[in-house]
């Protein structure tokens, strides 16, 4: 099956944006009350002018980019906004998360216009028009103005669009279909287009025939891109907005849901038919999301983390109860849910297991699993685990990481070197006495305390990173001490006798016990 695209072109963006705040999403059926025509302003060559006009303000013959007050004179009621892109920006985004329940591979083209790769989903929905005629109906009750168009390829999709040949063109049809539309609708900068209309150039027939090394010398080579790409003859990715998941499964209900525990069991409905391809390909779900879709168009995505591949439906649906636990008063079903569906966005390599006796029927008491339902509810990175750094330097040799199988066992190649239980992040000076210079200290005071010496290990000389403290650096000389009380503690000498200006110093880094 080759490939089908399906473009969603929303010419009046913006001002069905503001009709949607004022009189809610199902205005157009509904019926608009009266109202003066609606324009948006923006600066545009240092001059308000017009850049998106409504029905109304279109049909009395305003124009883009016209300006204000040139506006104001012919219609003193006109009702002047100015623009918001950012807004339009994020309702567009809106309405392609929500049109991620026809195809996961959706994309933004501008700022009003989506591409839908419906290859292969169409059979789904009952065909290509069936598909049509949905989407086509949705966008009109959410308040939307939205011309729609199948084809082979996007450029043809968003030709047709913009001209108003709103239909599925079946396949081996692009050329006949292309010769009848404007060269306006290909997408070509305002230069070219006026360059090929004083020649006489208007569509995209009177130029399919032409000599192609005369067109692209005069015209320049984006006329014959456009072609090609509108023909299909050369490529023109469709970059999706979001990733694709790796496994998805999905849920059409003939009633919506509102109830938690109904969606929760939705959850571990979906998981439950995730489980088996899981297992077939010897994967766990690491990173999971919930998707779920409001009848009036509202998406609500929930997603989870799995510190450990997870393919097991109860365990999966214990994370999004955990998660919904924790979003109980942000979590909004409004008139109910109509679809849900359940992605493995990452899966990793599920290790075999053997259970015992013991640990048969309590998985749910494993670690993973704890970490897993704690940051589902307290969110990633709240529990931190010590992980090894390649250095030797002791406050720079370990640090806390987020929980990570991956991440907890310790890095091969180091030896194993015996350290204190407490290790200061900063370690503090202390006035020691030594028997002979490059020997371990006899007595010591630390934190207005005086210690005597009774038993010492050492040295363990720790040399300085040049490449991060500096050439200048002095090294360290540890010692383990234990005092007469049988207190242990991790002290250093840093420098050496006989080299430089100062005398060498002592430091307190850790304590054993």
């Amino acid at each position: 099956m080759g490939q089908r695209i399906l473009t969603v072109l929303l010419p009046r963006l913006p001002t069905d944006r503001i009709a949607r705040i004022r009189w809610g999403a199902s205005w157009r059926s509904a019926g608009r009350p009266e109202h003066p025509p609606v324009a948006i302003s923006a600066r545009i060559r240092n001059a308000m002018r017009l850049c998106a006009l409504d029905e109304l303000a279109a049909r009395v013959g305003l124009r883009i980019g016209q300006g204000v007050a040139e506006a104001r004179a012919c219609l003193p009621e006109l009702d002047v906004i100015e623009a918001d892109p950012n807004a339009d920006l994020r309702l567009l985004e809106s309405l392609a998360d929500w049109c991620g329940r026809y195809t996961p591979l959706v994309a933004l083209h501008g700022d009003k216009a989506l591409f839908l790769d419906v290859t292969g989903c169409c059979h789904l929905f009952g065909g290509e028009r069936a598909l049509f005629d949905d989407l086509a109906a949705r966008l009109f009750h959410m308040g939307f103005e939205a011309r729609l168009a199948i084809s082979a390829t996007p450029g043809l999709s968003y030709a047709m669009a913009l001209s108003g040949r709103q239909q599925v063109l079946p396949t081996g049809e692009e050329a006949a279909m292309l010769r009848g539309l404007p060269l306006a609708a290909l997408r070509l900068e305002i230069a070219v287009l006026d360059g090929l209309a004083q020649a006489g150039l208007k569509r995209a027939g009177d130029i399919m025939d032409l000599p192609r090394a005369p067109l692209a010398r005069r015209f320049g080579p984006a006329v014959l891109t456009r072609l090609d790409q509108a023909l299909g003859r050369e490529g023109e990715p469709v970059s999706p907005r979001l990733p694709v998941a790796a496994l998805s499964a999905e849920r059409q209900l003939a009633e919506p849901v509102t109830g938690e525990e109904d969606i929760l069991a939705l959850a571990e409905h979906l998981a439950g038919n995730l489980e088996e391809t899981l297992t077939q390909r010897g994967l766990g779900g690491l990173n999971f999301a919930l998707t779920l879709y409001r009848v009036d168009g509202k998406v609500v995505s929930i997603t989870v983390r799995s510190p450990a591949p997870l393919k097991t439906a109860a365990r999966i649906a214990g994370l999004f109860r955990e998660r919904l636990a924790a979003i109980h008063d942000d979590f909004d079903a409004g008139y109910g849910f109509e679809t849900v569906r359940l992605a493995v966005l990452v899966t990793g390599p599920l290790a075999p297991t053997q259970p015992d006796f013991a640990s048969a029927g309590r998985s749910d008491l494993s670690l993973d699993d704890f970490v897993g339902k704690v940051e589902a509810r307290l969110g990633g990175g709240v529990i931190r685990v010590p992980v090894l750094n390649e250095s030797h330097v002791p406050e720079r040799a370990s640090a806390l990481a987020p929980y990570s199988r991956d991440d907890s066992p310790q890095r091969p190649g180091w030896p194993a070197r015996l350290r204190p239980m407490r290790l200061f992040a900063h370690p503090e000076p202390v006035e020691a006495i030594a028997e002979v210079p490059e020997g371990p200290p006899i007595t010591f005071r630390w934190r207005r305390t005086f210690h005597r010496v009774s038993r010492a290990e050492g040295p363990e000389r720790i040399e300085a990173e040049w490449w991060i403290d500096g050439e200048a650096a002095s090294p360290r000389d540890y010692f383990r001490i234990e005092d007469q009380g049988g207190r242990r503690f991790w002290l250093y000498r840093e420098g050496l006798y006989g080299v430089g200006a100062l005398p060498p110093r002592w430091f307190m880094h850790g304590v054993f016990a």
